[in-house]
């Protein structure tokens, strides 16, 4: 059984949701970026989602892309972010999933990737740009690896295509609750929950909902009917504006991580 698929086991036996956490490799520099996994990891987060900096972040937000271009500026990129989860990895429980448009892995090569991930702790990994149905040798090349692939879901994804990223994906399914790019939002989108619902209909994999969740309030709406919440950009930007401001940047990291689940600690 992955690490993963331990977490959310672990999690129903607790009766509770998990919480997923973002953030770009090697924002806001590639030296303080392990500091910041083990901070997060510490503060509770059951899943961290290291990104990958891309040039050209079309699903991204302006705080994403904010933090994909100190990161590119300080030297980060794949090969950077596959080093970062190799140096955490045995400090870090939560399992790590590497979150990344396919541009980069493609560069790298997805055979010499998967090898690269699997040997640096690597537990799931994310293509945000490839499609499902173009997906099943990506799949069978990660397995051989055991990683596990997790698949992008949003409320306009047709029913059949949903099926085929409950039967090709591993891990868990990341439904992302509005259309548009990421970031913070006042409120949880109204087509989360219907989403949520869709996709449970299909699958028995965990389902953790992304996308303009910020607040603690928020964390709590979607765990009434979701697995995960997944909590990116208002994190990103506590990380920027620390950095900014010339904080402590992995404390104030674990602070938010925290605030989102007051019960904070380590699940």
């Amino acid at each position: 059984m992955s690490r993963i698929a331990t977490t959310f086991e672990r999690l129903r036996g607790e009766g509770r949701g998990g919480l997923i956490t973002y953030v770009t490799a090697g924002d806001p520099d590639l030296d303080r970026a392990p500091a910041i996994l083990r901070a997060l990891d510490r503060a509770g987060a059951d899943i961290i989602e290291v990104g990958v900096p891309f040039s050209d972040p079309i699903a991204d937000g302006p705080a994403i892309q904010r933090a994909s271009e100190r990161a590119l500026a300080g030297g980060s990129h794949l090969g950077a972010a596959l080093d970062l989860v190799a140096a955490v990895r045995d400090d870090v429980r939560a399992p790590l999933v590497l979150f990344t448009y396919l541009n980069p892995v493609i560069r790298m090569g997805l055979a010499a990737f998967a090898a690269r991930a699997s040997a640096a702790g690597v537990d799931g990994v994310l293509l945000l740009d490839l499609p499902i149905e173009e997906s099943a040798a990506t799949r069978a090349t990660l397995d051989g690896h055991h990683l596990d692939q997790v698949f992008l879901l949003s409320p306009t994804t047709t029913d059949v295509r949903l099926a085929e990223a409950a039967r090709l994906g591993r891990g868990f399914l990341y439904a992302i609750s509005r259309l548009g790019v990421t970031g913070a939002r006042a409120s949880v989108a109204s087509t989360a929950r219907p989403l949520v619902e869709r996709v449970r209909a299909v699958t028995s994999l965990p389902v953790a909902l992304g996308f303009g969740v910020s607040r603690p309030e928020h964390v709590a709406e979607v765990f009434a009917f979701a697995d995960a919440v997944v909590v990116g950009s208002a994190l990103v930007d506590v990380i920027g504006q620390t950095a900014a401001a010339g904080g402590d940047v992995p404390k104030a990291a674990g602070d938010f991580v925290r605030w989102l689940r007051p019960m904070g600690g380590s699940s």
